[in-house]
């Protein structure tokens, strides 16, 4: 038979749906409960489930479930009066029953509140009616977020400024509940590729920078007053106008530092990619209109990274990443495992080494070529960039 413990089970299963009907103003009381387990097999277990069963039942509490009954006999107990349906008979009876009667008060205010200000959210509130209720004790804050962007829908501040009375990081520790609401309070101001909250909805944020390094030493000094180590922001370099037709981007800051060791590099610059961050660089132009050579570990995360930039720019091409210099400077160095399993962008020499070096679980790591060998090959690009001008 079932027990009230498992009656309460079932009733806060169907709190979801009583919500609904709050909002869609549709009447589900009496509200049904099933209750299809048998009964005890000895009397005396049938008297002791009865007993706790009419124990927190309406009958006896004054609210919570009813309990109706008919009367059966069977070989095991005889003739007894089995319980033949139980439900709530009122919303009183079933929100008091699960002790949600100031959760519930709450809710009807807000959510009337809120589709009063905002039609809209309607639909919203109707399908998650328990998000509004995990949050209700910070909903009157989220409504005036809402109020805010409602009238200014591309407000071009930092979070932290913008003129809404709640606490500075309000915004930032709620972005989820609070995103899923403007999605649809100023759906058409909302920038839709956009996954992160602040360029979702036209608010400034704190850009990546991108550091490089001036290998040219006219550019340097001619563009930056002599300064060869800069770092700006994504867009700032997006509209960088300097004489570069050749750009070197290194997989870690060894690797940077040993860029400026090399002879001058006529009209060119070194990017720190680092690593799987050099995402932040696939959207600027102009770096399809110049040569790319990509210098990283010879290691598979090396060769993964590589196929990522060439993926952006599909002319890209390695150095210093060959078998060659790999059989030369090995040290027997373990790298990290590779979970890859999608088809890269590689030639077939990096793909012979790049296969290798993941069946192995090898690594040369670039700081331990010898510079003089950096050097060498670095040469050998440059003789070949200059011939080609």
């Amino acid at each position: 038979m079932i027990s009230a413990k498992e009656i309460k089970i079932k009733a806060e299963r169907k709190y979801k749906n009583f919500l609904q009907s709050i909002v869609e103003k549709i009447e589900i009381f009496p509200l049904v409960i099933l209750g299809d387990k048998k009964p005890g097999k000895s009397l005396s277990n049938f008297k002791d489930e009865i007993t706790n069963l009419i124990a927190s039942s309406k009958e006896k509490k004054g609210f919570g479930y009813t309990i109706t009954y008919e009367v059966r006999k069977t070989k095991l107990l005889g003739t007894q009066s089995f319980p033949s349906s139980i439900y709530f008979e009122t919303k009183n009876d079933f929100i008091k029953f699960l002790k949600k009667e100031k959760e519930v008060d709450l809710f009807i205010l807000l959510s009337k509140q809120t589709i009063e200000e905002f039609p809209e959210s309607k639909p919203w509130i109707e399908k998650y009616p328990l998000k509004l209720v995990a949050n209700i004790s910070v909903w009157n804050n989220i409504l005036k977020v809402c109020r805010f962007f409602k009238i200014n829908p591309k407000p071009n501040l930092y979070i932290r400024e913008l003129p809404i009375k709640v606490h500075t990081k309000f915004i930032e520790n709620n972005k989820g509940i609070i995103k899923e609401l403007l999605d649809i309070i100023i759906a058409n101001s909302v920038n839709l590729f956009e996954n992160d909250f602040e360029k979702r909805f036209s608010l400034k944020y704190s850009e990546s920078l991108v550091r490089f390094k001036i290998l040219d030493e006219l550019i340097s000094s001619e563009y930056f007053s002599g300064i060869s180590d800069i770092s700006i922001p994504v867009s700032q370099f997006s509209t960088l106008k300097i004489p570069v037709k050749r750009v070197i981007i290194v997989e870690n800051k060894i690797n940077l530092y040993t860029t400026l060791t090399l002879p001058n590099q006529e009209n060119t610059i070194a990017i720190f990619g680092k690593g799987f961050q050099v995402s932040n660089i696939k959207n600027i132009e102009w770096l399809n209109e110049v040569e790319i050579l990509y210098w990283g570990d010879l290691d598979a995360q090396g060769f993964e990274i590589l196929s990522q930039v060439r993926g952006y720019f599909p002319k890209t091409q390695s150095i210093l990443m060959d078998e060659n210099t790999f059989d030369k400077f090995f040290e027997n160095d373990l790298g990290t495992i590779s979970k890859v399993s999608i088809e890269l962008n590689l030639t077939e020499p990096e793909l012979v080494i790049y296969n290798k070096l993941k069946e192995n679980n090898w690594r040369l790591e670039q700081e331990k070529i010898p510079l003089d060998y950096v050097n060498l090959e670095f040469n050998k690009k440059e003789a070949n960039f200059i011939q080609k001008k």
